[in-house]
Formats: structure tokens, C-alpha cells, sequence
């Protein structure tokens, strides 16, 4: 840690593994045309299960950027999140060996794990017995691996921490981040990026009432409409470089956004019509810390959980927590052409929302065309406009709620 007063949390570096782009400009030119990208699952042992459409990361090679002696001990969730952080670190400028290593730190967020790796070595156990098992089954299951990868790959030795949640996990790790920056820290690596289309994973899933089981790639994920049937999921996600915004400014690279507010609340699993209240209280929570008034939201990510009553709730809350304004202000929800991926789903929104921010440009909401709720939601093709501040929302199946401030970075520091 460094001897500076803290200040404000900046966003530098921005990481992305996702089914419609391996990188942030191929994702944002995907997200800013609305292209949908859901498709059957091609994944092997997988097609006798009746969750039948997913957002795969198909074009990923993890052995292009990630050395063989971390591949052989990882599970494809951390593949996603090494990738990703390595690529946010290099558009920070801190690519390669740090200079002061234990001013870096990591917190990822994670809603399953290594299911795929498990699953593997398990099977081993079952049908060779357990020498057949391999070592590295000890780790690359669980939770906390992929924070643990990214610290010991790139030589990180600062605060390190993981957020063990549902998918409002995601928005808290970046409040984490953010608050670990405000404390001292210099920088931190922090985001999400989950694999749980595995045979194991989906099984575990099938238990998920809000799962949509239809088959149909373009009507099986359709929030706000009548014909709402519930979500599908996805693998990949997004790894971001949050730091002290005057070490930013003194390292001489751009702010791309700052994290301004968040607060996250809870309300029980599935309890859907109660969500309505707690995700108010998370957005007004965001919205004091941020020192936000309401009619400065420029632009809202929805959470956008694709079942009636949570999306009725979620409406409701937005037009709760912002008054007026949470009826005209533009609504979005990227997610619907990729699917949702847990807990990195609000943190692939969040990216979405600093490059909207960057470009001036609200993303449409993919394979939504007609609506049943008192919302502004950009459909069909993306709208221009000038962004200053987005709000990020997120909901988890177990329960959480919460919601994230993001304000544009200061174009005269680009």
C-alpha cells in the first residue's frame, strides 16, 4: 500500500470471456447490434438433459493464453477468469511482473465452481478407485480457486478474498473492490466467471424452478413479455482493474468509470414478490452512497430473471426507487443474447454499462420485442444517447439483492 490519501475507486482495465466475444471490443460490438447468441448445448453428456439451450463459449482455447502448468490444475471457470484478468491487466498498463506486488489484490465471485474438473476426477474415483484420482482435485473445485490462479499467475500479493454468492454476488465483489481501493489498497483484480454447463453442473441446476427448459434458442429467455418461461444459462464472464483514481491519473491511463455507489439487501429464495422491496432498498442504498439523486440515472441493467412475478417485481421496484423517472429512463438487458452466467452475469453488465457510458450508446435488449411492464426497454437496435450514469441491478435465486452506481471516467483523462 501506498502513502496516498484513498479516493475514489476507478475502473482501468476491463477483461472479457464471453459467448458472443473473447475480448471487449468483440463483445461490445456484439452487445451494442443486439446479436443473440444462444444455441443448443453442443457440450458432450448433455443432450439427454431437458435444459437444452445455453450461452457456450465456443471459440475459447484456453491453451492460447494460459500456460500448460495452470491448465492442467484448473477447471474451466478459472480458465474464463485467468484469461480475463490478464487481459484487463494489460489494458491497465499493468501487464507482466508488478512492481509492488502486495499493493495488487483479487476477489472474484462465485456461485458454483469447478464442476467439470469434479465431475472428471470423480468419475475416476468411481469407475478406477482412488489413486486414478489426480492432486490438483483438492483445489480446482473449489469456490476460491480462481482468485487463488489469478494471484499466484500474475505474482498478485495484495488483499485476496472471494464472494461465495448467488448471482448478486457478482455487483459485491465490485463494491468489495471498490471498498479495498478506498481503504488503501492500490489496485484490484475483481469480477466473476463461471462454467456450469458440465453434465454435473446442469444436473444440479435442474432444480432451479426459474430455469427455462424450452428449446427454441429465440424464445427460451424473454423477460417483460407475456411469454416469459424463465432464463437460460451461461459460461464465461469478466474480470476488471479497479483502482485509486489519482495513482490512475499519475500513471497517465485513462479512467474509464468510477464505482460510485452500491448496496445489497436480501429477501429469500424465490420469494420473488418481496424482491420488489429489497431491490428498492439495495438501489436507494447505491444511490445515497453515490450521492445520486434519481433523475441522474441515465440508463438501468436490469436484472431481467425471465419469470413473470420477478419480472413484475422488478418494474415495480425500479419505478419505486427512482419515481417518475424509473418509467421513462432507458431500461436494457444485454444479457438476454447471451444468457445469464451466475454470478459474472451483473458484472458483464457492468462492462456493458462502462463501454454504453464510453460510447454514448444504450444497448437493445435481444429476442424482446413486446412488452407487458411500465418500462422504457431498449429493444431491436441500440439507442444514442449521452451517458453520465448507469445503474446496474442483479438478483440472486438464494435470495440476494443488489445494486450498483457507476459514473463515466473523465474524458479529458483519455
Amino acid at each position: 500500500m501506498s502513502n496516498r490519501r484513498p479516493g475514489r475507486a476507478a475502473v482501468t482495465g476491463i477483461g472479457v470471456i464471453a459467448p458472443n466475444g473473447l475480448r471487449t471490443d468483440a463483445y461490445w460490438k456484439s452487445v451494442r447490434e443486439g446479436l443473440g447468441v444462444l444455441d443448443l448445448i453442443s457440450r458432450e453428456g448433455c443432450d439427454h438433459l431437458p435444459l437444452r439451450v445455453a450461452g457456450e463459449v465456443r471459440a475459447f482455447d484456453p491453451a492460447d493464453l494460459i500456460e500448460d502448468r495452470f491448465l492442467v490444475q484448473t477447471d474451466r471457470f478459472s480458465h474464463f477468469a485467468m484469461a480475463a484478468a490478464a487481459l484487463a491487466l494489460d489494458d491497465a498498463g499493468l501487464g507482466g511482473d508488478p512492481a509492488e506486488p502486495f499493493s495488487i489484490g483479487v476477489v472474484t465471485a462465485a456461485g458454483s465452481g469447478g464442476g467439470e474438473f469434479g465431475q472428471r476426477e470423480l468419475q475416476k474415483l468411481w469407475g478406477k478407485g482412488s489413486k486414478f484420482v489426480g492432486p490438483y482435485q483438492s483445489i480446482a473445485w473449489f469456490y476460491a480457486a480462481s482468485t487463488g490462479q489469478i494471484s499466484i499467475r500474475s505474482g498478485l500479493k495484495g488483499p485476496c478474498g472471494v464472494v461465495a454468492s448467488d448471482e448478486a454476488g457478482g455487483l459485491d465483489s465490485l463494491a468489495h473492490a471498490a471498498r479495498a481501493v478506498r481503504r488503501g489498497t492500490d489496485v484490484m483484480v475483481v469480477g466473476a466467471a463461471e462454467a456450469p454447463l458440465a453434465p454435473y453442473s446442469m444436473v444440479c441446476q435442474l432444480g432451479y424452478p426459474e430455469l427455462s427448459t424450452v428449446d427454441d434458442p429465440d424464445r427460451a429467455y424473454r423477460p417483460f413479455t407475456e411469454k416469459a418461461c424463465g432464463f437460460v444459462p451461461a459460461e464465461g464472464g469478466a474480470l476488471l482493474v479497479v483502482e485509486d483514481e489519482e495513482r490512475a491519473r499519475m500513471r497517465g491511463v485513462p479512467v474509464r468509470a468510477t464505482v460510485a455507489g452500491h448496496a445489497a439487501t436480501f429477501t429469500g429464495a424465490s420469494r420473488w414478490a418481496e424482491s420488489r422491496e429489497g431491490l428498492a432498498r439495495a438501489i436507494r442504498g447505491a444511490l445515497d452512497e453515490a450521492g445520486c439523486a434519481p433523475e441522474e440515472i441515465d440508463v438501468v441493467f436490469a436484472d431481467a430473471l425471465g419469470v413473470p412475478e420477478a419480472d413484475r417485481a422488478e418494474a415495480l421496484a425500479i419505478a419505486d426507487a427512482l419515481g417518475a423517472h424509473g418509467t421513462r429512463v432507458p431500461v436494457t438487458a444485454p444479457k438476454t443474447g447471451i444468457g445469464r452466467a451466475y454470478c459474472a452475469a451483473p458484472v458483464l453488465d457492468t462492462v456493458a454499462a462502462v463501454l454504453a457510458m464510453e460510447h454514448g450508446s444504450v444497448p437493445p435488449t435481444p429476442n424482446v420485442f413486446d412488452i407487458c411492464h411500465d418500462l422504457d426497454l431498449v429493444m431491436s437496435r441500440a439507442r444514442p444517447a449521452e451517458l453520465r450514469t448507469a445503474l446496474v441491478l442483479s438478483r440472486g435465486l438464494m435470495g440476494s439483492n443488489a445494486a450498483l452506481v457507476v459514473r463515466r471516467g473523465d474524458d479529458s483523462a483519455r
